[in-house]
């Protein structure tokens, strides 16, 4: 008799599953709340697999042995606690994968710099020749790429919500960025909570594993005091000297690692940015772990494009040079942004907000901010906010209506940057369509 697996959610991840759960025997059910976008229903189709939408048929869904559950679906979801009220496991789907590849697995998580450090990662190990897959919150399905590939090792970008799904995924490599207040809508609006999913990339780890983190995060080295972890800690730095991982000194990035020593200058980074110094540290660090030759972890750091959505520059205007920073949905990552402007500056803010707290950004916002343009269903909480704090504070309700308004407010020498501190789902698909609309509506001046 056929293991059944049932999977909520008929996207990237949900579909991906179902391709590896199929191959591996198991009876396979895809169920979505909503709609399945119709390039999936084709895949669905073509390996023969059951899908359903529109609704839960709960009678089939109760039957299965276990459940992979996309990582939008909340564990409030009334058809999730109905699953878990029968005693069915609930995974997510880098648990499920990584039960079926002998590969080396190298995991990147964090509230900020998890998809930068992810890319660039990724790119640095292509340059040196290895047989790479980049999966996991971006591009491709990890899971579909075990079903269709042969690859050595994996570079995956982890959310927090896929980490909430784990019970023995364990990667060689872990990073975790950095931790600031993120989806505390999702975690009881308890930051404890949140900080604690975001630790369990490691839960699994062994002595002969590694954790990179960052050693000037308060939030991560407190909680390695309080819940140390198996793994050899690799800690990077832009304010001490270390005498294992990676530190800052005379501009230089220094990392040692295991009788391997590696630097460079951070002026010839390609990404700039202290945020992006970080991610590059991080990302040198693992390639330091594996040996990777130096010339190749330098050429690959000053090479590395960025990645779309992330402080993209779109166009020059009149002078006025317009960035799309859609995937800030948090304000960790608006600060990054906010701080690098280096010219006055027209934000474009707003969203779905997860219990964001703006008051990190108050001096930024004095010291570079000249008029703020709020886009989102409801943007009570930003004007009562930031209302007094600039001359201009405008309210649209659509990306083509605000890069207009931001066009007739900027002067010579301006930026106008996207860069929301929220989520995107009150008026976009995602941050995806979201920074597309921006660069669309900026082409379209």
């Amino acid at each position: 008799m056929k293991k059944k697996l049932v999977i909520l959610g008929g996207g990237e991840s949900g579909v991906g599953t179902a391709i590896l759960a199929k191959q591996k025997g198991y009876e396979v059910l895809v169920s979505d709340f909503g709609k399945i976008k119709e390039t999936y229903k084709k895949v669905l189709t073509d390996f023969d697999i059951v899908w359903e939408e529109g609704g839960h048929t709960e009678a089939a869904i109760v039957e299965a042995a276990i459940v992979m559950k996309s990582p939008g679906i909340p564990d409030k979801a009334p058809i999730v606690k109905t699953i878990l009220d029968h005693g069915i496991p609930v995974i997510s789907e880098i648990e499920f994968a990584a039960k079926y590849t002998d590969a080396m697995l190298i995991g990147i998580t964090g509230s900020n710099g998890k998809t930068t450090t992810t890319s660039l990662l990724g790119y640095l190990l292509e340059q040196a020749k290895l047989n790479v897959g980049i999966a996991g919150n971006i591009g491709d399905s990890f899971a579909k790429m075990v079903a269709q590939q042969s690859i050595d090792t994996y570079v995956l970008e982890i959310s927090s919500f896929q980490l909430d799904g784990v019970v023995d995924f364990a990667p060689h490599i872990a990073i975790i960025t950095n931790i600031t207040p993120d989806h505390l809508d999702r975690y009881e609006y308890e930051f404890d909570n949140y900080i604690a999913a975001k630790f369990r990339i490691a839960m699994n780890q062994t002595p002969e594993d590694y954790l990179i983190y960052d050693a000037d995060d308060p939030v991560i080295t407190d909680w390695l005091k309080k819940h140390p972890v198996r793994s050899k800690l690799v800690p990077f730095s832009m304010k001490q000297t270390l005498d294992y991982g990676a530190y800052i000194e005379d501009n230089k990035i220094h990392i040692n690692t295991d009788n391997n020593h590696f630097s460079m200058t951070t002026r010839d980074l390609a990404l700039k940015g202290q945020h992006n110094t970080k991610n590059a540290m991080a990302a040198a660090t693992v390639a330091n772990l594996l040996s990777i030759r130096k010339a190749t972890i330098r050429e690959s750091l000053e090479g590395f494009q960025g990645v779309e959505h992330r402080l993209e520059q779109v166009l020059k205007i009149g002078n006025v040079q317009y960035i799309n920073d859609s995937k800030a949905t948090n304000v960790n990552a608006t600060f990054y942004a906010l701080d690098s402007m280096s010219a006055p500056t027209v934000w474009i803010v707003g969203g779905v907000d997860k219990g964001n707290d703006y008051r990190d950004l108050y001096p930024l916002i004095n010291e570079k901010v000249k008029a703020i343009i709020c886009l989102g269903v409801d943007n009570a909480k930003l004007m009562s906010h930031f209302g007094n704090m600039v001359d201009i504070i405008i309210e649209t309700q659509s990306m083509t209506e605000a890069v207009k308004i931001a066009y007739k407010v900027t002067e010579k020498g301006d930026n106008v940057l996207l860069s929301p501190a929220c989520a995107s789902f009150d008026l976009f698909e995602n941050y995806e369509d979201r920074g597309r609309q921006f660069k669309n509506a900026v082409r379209n001046l």
